[in-house]
């Protein structure tokens, strides 16, 4: 037992060797920065969140040659600017909270499903859970619906072209990305992935929902975190550096957002904390949570402003809910599963 946690604490903690990842990091610093850029020098920061999911198109296949990066990209880039008008027609429509609840667990079944039948890198459907939910928790009416269209599909057209430009201008410079060798397998798989997602879920936002009430899908974005990984010990683990990285990244937050700085220094700090993020999400999550925390929190203070006392301990005790809730429904799984296909076969 003492030896089980102790490898669990060193999968916690451990740093995978760097890989180039600054190139991942430069391509989304651009596709997150222009866009908000734009918007704040417009003076619609309301939209800045449809721009910043949108541009997460530039995330995906960071491993593959260019060709399969930006198929992967546009599919995943459509996949998001869905999951935000979903989310929105949800906030149109004036849905019950729990109903809200139940739209985003299909989101994140569905995407969760595509994304492992596809063999897309990163798996699962963690992206469109935050997209999905922040986007349903937040006020608007139908002619918002045209917004996040305009402004996500522009978001992901222009990260589509940053990554084919830096791809043409490195090319030379650098040798070119293998294909990634630790593809998910389909089948079974994928739709006992999907089924644990939608478990998890929707688990975690009803008790998110009853127990906090708003932010509720915070939840949901932590349970889907808790679910993914090839066995129950990396789910765990993963779980485990979400809850520590989260913790140190309300810290940060804190600090950031006592500061009163202007919208553009939040930007800037926002496409800063970016790059933290893509140094360190492929070595180790907890890590990078430390910069996602923060940058999560600014995006959707930028677009929807709310008490910084509530951001903050919601955050916390939101991602703890859904990081309990994943880790049971996880280990739920393995239980009814043992004996049949697991996603490390």
């Amino acid at each position: 037992m003492n030896t089980s946690r102790g490898r669990i604490w060193t999968g916690v903690i451990r740093v995978g060797p760097y890989d180039r990842d600054h190139t991942v990091a430069i391509r989304a610093a651009i596709s997150v920065g222009v866009p908000l850029l734009i918007l704040w020098s417009i003076g619609r920061l309301d939209l800045s969140i449809y721009a910043s999911f949108g541009a997460f198109a530039a995330l995906y296949g960071r491993t593959d040659p260019i060709g399969d990066r930006i198929r992967m990209q546009l599919a995943a880039g459509a996949v998001m600017v869905a999951s935000m008008l979903i989310g929105t027609a949800v906030s149109v429509a004036h849905l019950p909270s729990v109903w809200a609840v139940v739209v985003v667990a299909a989101v994140a079944s569905a995407v969760t499903l595509l994304a492992y039948a596809a063999q897309w890198h990163p798996p699962g459907g963690l992206f469109a859970v935050f997209a999905a939910g922040a986007t349903a928790s937040i006020p608007a009416d139908a002619s918002r619906l045209g917004s996040v269209l305009g402004v996500g599909l522009a978001a992901v057209v222009f990260s589509l072209i940053v990554t084919f430009v830096y791809e043409s201008v490195t090319a030379r410079a650098l040798p070119r990305l293998s294909r990634s060798k630790n593809r998910i397998p389909v089948g079974a798989v994928a739709a006992e992935m999907a089924i644990t997602v939608a478990a998890a879920t929707i688990l975690a936002g009803i008790a998110g929902l009853l127990l906090l009430d708003s932010h509720w899908y915070w939840a949901m974005v932590g349970a889907v975190a808790a679910v993914s990984g090839p066995h129950v010990k990396a789910r765990v683990i993963r779980g485990l550096q979400r809850l520590v990285g989260t913790v140190l990244g309300v810290l940060v937050a804190a600090a950031v957002l006592a500061l009163g700085v202007p919208p553009l220094a939040v930007i800037l700090i926002a496409v800063a904390l970016q790059v933290g993020a893509e140094l360190f999400v492929g070595r180790n999550y907890a890590i990078a949570m430390i910069f996602i925390t923060p940058l999560a929190l600014l995006m959707v203070q930028l677009a929807a402003p709310t008490t910084v006392a509530v951001l903050l301990t919601d955050r916390l005790w939101e991602t703890l809910l859904g990081i309990v809730a994943g880790t049971v429904v996880a280990v739920v799984s393995a239980i009814v599963r043992r004996g049949g296909p697991s996603p490390s076969s």
